[in-house]
């Protein structure tokens, strides 16, 4: 049984099937041989999505010209008056780099329907603009530079678009339309036509730009007055993509979720870290951002703080997952001072710590700790490492770890190497002797040399 969930905030619906339903396939791709292309992604762990357009302009929200409304001839004025000066791609990179992150997401388009890069087939698009630059091609260029791995989102929506039909996500959407409402509004546009713009615009970013890892595109909404597989041709796009690209990676925003291989990845948003474990043993990253925007918002201020960063990116490992971090960058290219400040923070910690993250995963459930103890454990299967990452640390430096007796033949804390002693206790159990100075970390590590391989 189908069920489908609909989401409005920021930028993106989610449909989800149920797990029972998975069994069609299209492609003859086996799980291992999944398993090795997705390998890299599932060893990096941590990555940037990079959500920037006219919006950044308005800076309310990259939404803004849904929640006001606003027609083309109004949101014209982004257009003519975009004119990021100070982009520079190869600091962002660095920014990203130093962060700790292994790839990044750019919009390509997002659903206002404005182009960074230079299609063909539209002239809204950057060359057009004061700008005069292919902003994707630089941004390639470059993150590669650094060896970040790159990444495209698409927006399957175009508010902008002359034949996208008016439904119920539009600017000018009809508050109680009927569906003759919406017949008569759309007189004259033509999803057939629109449905070959999709397939030209994501065959030019995956011919015109090299070897792209991660493809985002977003988002299906199908229902009345709604938007989904038929109306993006999905089957026939993801055929495309698979030929044009045999490596990329997918999220699941397609209407394709009743098919094991119509995405790679399931994409659970803005979600609390509690509710990541349901995803364990799947395929899947949280994108989150550091603010309630994705695009540049002014006036946002519930910025999360540093342990709230560290608790998603570390339950995300300790689940199996991934975390992908949103910086939205002003109208005149620079990443937002208080972007700048959170990755600088993640930055200190990774620098110290990323051991912990990257090739990680959770561990056999003999490995787990109590959920009570405020530990959350990642496992580095090709190392044999545990790592426990103390969101809580003893005031009286005593750790116990229960059923760890005979488990471990070493410990230390992970940003120094310095010596943890431990001692039996009980039948079962350890104690760990801490330091009853925490170290200089929100986020203390300990790590752990197993002594026999985990099963």
């Amino acid at each position: 049984m189908k069920k489908t969930v609909l989401i409005l905030f920021g930028w993106c619906c989610l449909l989800s099937t149920d797990a029972g339903a998975q069994q069609k396939n299209i492609f003859n791709e086996t799980v291992q041989q999944k398993k090795k292309r997705m390998q890299w992604w599932t060893d990096a762990r941590f990555g940037m999505f990079i959500h920037w357009g006219l919006y950044a302009l308005p800076a309310r929200h990259e939404w803004v010209k849904n929640y006001e409304q606003i027609t083309n001839a109004g949101y014209q004025k982004y257009f003519d008056n975009f004119n990021p000066d100070q982009f520079d791609p190869k600091k962002w990179a660095r920014e990203a780099k130093n962060a700790g992150m292994k790839y990044a997401v750019l919009t390509t388009k997002h659903h206002e329907g404005f182009c960074l890069f230079d299609s063909k087939y539209t002239d809204y698009k950057s060359t057009n603009t004061a700008a005069k630059r292919d902003l994707v091609k630089e941004f390639v260029d470059a993150f590669r530079a650094e060896g970040l791995r790159v990444g495209f989102y698409y927006s399957l929506i175009d508010w902008h678009h002359p034949d996208f039909t008016i439904d119920g996500v539009h600017p000018q959407r009809i508050d109680k339309g009927t569906e003759a409402d919406y017949a008569a509004v759309n007189k004259g546009k033509d999803m057939k036509k629109y449905q070959q713009y999709l397939k030209n615009q994501i065959t030019e970013l995956l011919t015109k730009y090299g070897k792209i890892d991660i493809l985002w595109l977003d988002f299906s909404y199908p229902g009345t007055f709604g938007k989904g597989r038929n109306d993006w041709a999905s089957m026939d796009l993801i055929k495309t993509i698979r030929k044009l690209q045999p490596q990329i990676i997918l999220d699941n925003r397609m209407d394709l979720n009743d098919y094991s291989d119509g995405y790679d990845f399931e994409t659970p948003e803005q979600v609390a870290p509690e509710e990541l474990v349901k995803y364990k043993g799947k395929y899947w990253e949280t994108c989150q951002t550091f603010s309630g925007s994705w695009g540049y918002h002014r006036d946002e201020h519930t910025w999360k703080n540093q342990r709230q960063l560290l608790d998603l990116l570390i339950t995300s490992v300790a689940n199996g997952g991934n975390l992908i971090l949103n910086v939205g960058p002003t109208a005149r290219g620079l990443f937002d001072y208080r972007a700048n400040r959170a990755l600088d923070s993640l930055g200190y910690w990774m620098n110290a710590n990323q051991r912990s993250v990257y090739n990680c995963t959770y561990p056999a459930n003999a490995y787990a700790l109590p959920a009570a103890s405020n530990i959350r454990v990642t496992y580095n299967p090709q190392t044999q490492r545990l790592y426990l990452h103390l969101f809580d640390y003893p005031a009286d430096g005593k750790l116990v770890l229960p059923g760890f007796r005979g488990k471990i033949t070493y410990a230390e804390f992970l940003h120094d190497a310095s010596e943890i002693q431990y001692k039996s206790t009980g039948e079962k159990d350890l104690e760990l002797k801490l330091p009853v100075q925490k170290p200089p970390y929100e986020v203390p590590v300990i790590e752990l040399m197993l002594a026999k391989t985990m099963e």
